[in-house]
């Protein structure tokens, strides 16, 4: 039985294709773009035929303004501090992990750049017809967490753009990806940021990001591409201008084989859904799910009303070893948009390869557990 209900940090189990790939290159070798024998052809072709698996996979036919990087950490960084600031404010959804908090607490403390969080509703989800009515000729930057690694809320994307307009539009799909549609050309996101070891069910050391329109941000690295070698100035075309550096082949090698056997759903979502009304009846215990369950995904939180969450979550494991996280979950901004700041909440975070009796069985250890801890 699979008890890991952690996804939201890192997937487990892999499909075996990835250790598959990632065996492949141990054994081939070669490096990207640096030479001209086959052992470097053959990984630089990989290497593309990644990042066209990517491009289908968000949405565009712009596959060379898909770059690699580390993690979607790495790629939010690179934009939000490479980004070239006018106004010098950003608006945030108020849902943000730290891969934007922090970089923006940054460039408020060292650059002046202000931001300021849309309106919402009580669930975080923007408010479209407020945020009409917001002031918008002075921002720069416009940055949404596609979906919260907290209550698992799916943000309208399309709708926010909409209203928006020209002003560009970061994504972070690092919890989204591989899980909802994502549709970059048609929505006309600007930037996404995303990363391959949570719902795409890579290894750990690969992400990336797309840009339309690479003028917008300065590189956050500078060295080697193996091209326009005889100059110190980086190249200023994608996605040489983005990829300074070895790359993770490794890991390139093992997005792929995840991206080519992405498993089916393995649970039903009526059973997911039925969970969820479940725990909401519990007085003892607060949800924190979307207001509207069209807009829920397959991550949500729990705070117990008589105990805390560290004892909560550590008896789930200690007496029936399911996993999950307790804590901040590094999205202080979220917990406190959500009311349960400071002391976080437990998060379950479902995998394609769970099953309605593995869900099922994680509702039974939550109730058992609630009554074992409630008086204390």
């Amino acid at each position: 039985m699979n008890l890991y209900f952690d996804n939201a940090s890192t997937s487990f189990p892999k499909p075996p294709e990835v250790g598959e790939y990632i065996n492949k290159y141990l054994s081939q070798g070669g490096t990207y773009g640096r030479a001209a024998y086959p052992r470097v052809f053959d990984a630089s072709k990989m290497v593309e035929e990644t990042r066209e698996l990517i491009s289908t996979k968000i949405g565009t036919s712009l596959i060379s303004n898909i770059l690699f990087t580390y993690n979607s950490t790495y790629a939010l960084n690179t934009i939000i501090q490479g980004f070239r600031y006018k106004q010098k404010q950003i608006l945030v959804s108020p849902l943000e992990h730290n891969a934007v908090g922090r970089p923006i607490e940054y460039l408020k403390q060292n650059a002046g750049v202000i931001f300021h969080i849309m309106p919402h509703f009580s669930d975080g989800l923007i408010n479209i017809d407020e945020l009409k009515r917001v002031n918008l000729s002075n921002i720069d930057l416009v940055i949404v967490n596609h979906v919260s690694n907290v209550n698992g809320l799916i943000q309208p994307l399309k709708e926010i753009k909409q209203v928006i307009r020209g002003i560009p539009l970061l994504v972070d799909a690092s919890q989204s990806l591989g899980k909802v549609e994502v549709n970059v050309d048609e929505w006309g996101i600007d930037m996404l940021a995303f990363t391959g070891h949570k719902g795409l069910l890579g290894p750990t050391g690969i992400g990336g990001f797309f840009i339309k329109e690479p003028d917008l941000i300065s590189p956050f690295v500078y060295g080697g591409t193996g091209s326009n070698s005889d100059k110190l100035i980086m190249p200023d075309y994608c996605p040489d201008k983005f990829e300074a550096g070895t790359q993770n082949i490794l890991g390139i090698y093992g997005l792929y084989g995840a991206l080519k056997h992405q498993p089916k759903l393995s649970y039903n979502i009526d059973a997911y859904k039925e969970l969820l009304r479940k725990l909401t009846q519990i007085n003892t215990l607060k949800l924190l799910i979307a207001n509207n369950i069209d807009n829920q995904s397959d991550v949500f939180s729990i705070v117990p009303l008589k105990t805390s969450v560290s004892n909560f979550t550590k008896q789930l494991y200690d007496i029936y070893k399911i996993e999950v996280r307790g804590g901040l979950h590094c999205s202080p901004i979220a917990h406190q948009t959500l009311k349960s700041y400071p002391q976080g909440a437990l998060r379950v975070s479902l995998s394609n390869y769970h099953t309605d009796k593995e869900l099922y069985y994680l509702l039974n250890c939550i109730l058992d557990v609630n009554e074992r801890t409630k008086n204390g």
